[in-house]
């Protein structure tokens, strides 16, 4: 297993970056604890799998170093590195049965018949594949070969780090949470460093320790599920995780406070001065958000139900407000007032929350 860190690290695919936009990994240093889960979550084209290639040695990058445990292995390939890579597409060898499959990478390294034999039924047992040591993996469904596939990176004892790169996207959607557990259960039983790379916040916030969110080849914010959910640091944070994401209202500071709408709005700390011209925003989910007898006034436009809770979208002039409401509570028509949690409301300046110096 390694400590994984990443020191004044970007990347670019065009020859001699100039502007912002060339740089497909702009700057950026994390450090991953040994043993730690990990999500690499945006959208498509934000330079997530490009990190991914990178710290596993597939790419080189532009400028800055990799180090595993304080080593710098930037300039090592893959092999040297002592990695397993799951990719999108399950990779087995179809011609061999999974026990074969699960045992090439021990039986490639010279190990013992007798130790590959414990091993590959240890692994095999975790992966609920026991029944299927003797079947060849041409037959076998798309979870079924994804489990081989980690198998075969969990099946060695010297792995530094697993690396998974969108791993559940070709699995029918009603086995995703199965093998997301499963993968979940084996991170807590076998230890090791585990990176993986989604663009779906439920695989992430559900598999990962911290998550690292990225927006255009940017670290915009990395922490826990409940920190990204409870103290989004971004717009695009806020907007991304959560389902409606979160209510970002134009907003004006008079004499330190917040305002919008004309009406003033008590937020969760102090606010810091606007550069001039810069975007000030309100930011609140709709799960902190809720009808009031005082408060912003609104005109409710429409109601969905979710199951346990109605998500109504509301209008104030010509910014939506979107709030959760509980599948037993009423809901107005027409004119209301909404009231925002203190406790979890924000101010965003050009995106980022804002500090009070």
């Amino acid at each position: 297993m390694a400590r994984i860190g990443l020191s004044k690290l970007s990347h670019s695919y065009v020859p001699d970056p100039a502007a912002p936009a060339d740089w497909a990994i702009k700057e950026m240093d994390i450090e991953w604890s040994d043993g730690g889960a990990y999500a690499l979550l945006g959208p498509s084209g934000c330079g997530k799998t490009t990190l991914l290639n990178i710290i596993s040695g597939l790419v080189t990058p532009s400028r800055g170093s990799v180090l595993f445990n304080g080593v710098d292995v930037t300039r090592l390939p893959p092999e040297q590195r002592n990695i397993a890579q799951v990719f999108q597409f399950p990779v087995t060898y179809d011609t061999m049965s999974v026990y074969a499959n699960l045992a090439f990478p021990l039986r490639n390294r010279g190990i013992p018949d007798t130790q590959v034999q414990a091993r590959v039924r240890e692994i095999a047992d975790m992966l609920e594949l026991t029944d299927q040591l003797g079947r060849r993996a041409s037959g076998l469904a798309a979870d079924e070969k994804q489990k081989i596939s980690m198998g075969r990176g969990l099946v060695r004892q010297d792995v530094n780090a697993m690396m998974f790169d969108e791993p559940l996207t070709v699995i029918d959607p009603h086995l995703k949470w199965t093998l997301r557990s499963k993968l979940k259960e084996l991170h807590q039983r076998v230890g090791v460093t585990m990176i993986y790379v989604t663009h779906d916040q439920t695989e992430a916030l559900t598999f990962a320790d911290q998550v690292v969110v990225m927006q255009d080849g940017e670290v915009v914010q990395i922490g826990t599920p409940v920190d990204l959910f409870e103290r989004p640091a971004h717009t695009f944070v806020g907007h991304f995780i959560g389902s409606p994401g979160m209510n970002v209202l134009p907003c004006e500071i008079r004499s330190g406070g917040a305002f919008f709408a004309g009406r003033h709005i008590p937020v969760d700390a102090g606010i810091g001065v606007p550069k001039p011209g810069a975007r000030v925003e309100l930011g609140v989910r709709p799960e902190f958000t809720r009808f009031a007898d005082d408060g912003v006034p609104v005109t409710v436009i429409r109601v969905a139900d979710a199951g346990r809770h109605r998500i109504v979208e509301t209008r104030a002039g010509d910014t939506r407000i979107n709030l959760l409401v509980p599948e037993t509570a009423e809901v107005p028509t027409g004119d209301a007032c909404l009231a925002f949690d203190p406790a979890h409301t924000r101010v965003y300046m050009d995106g980022w929350v804002s500090e009070a110096a």
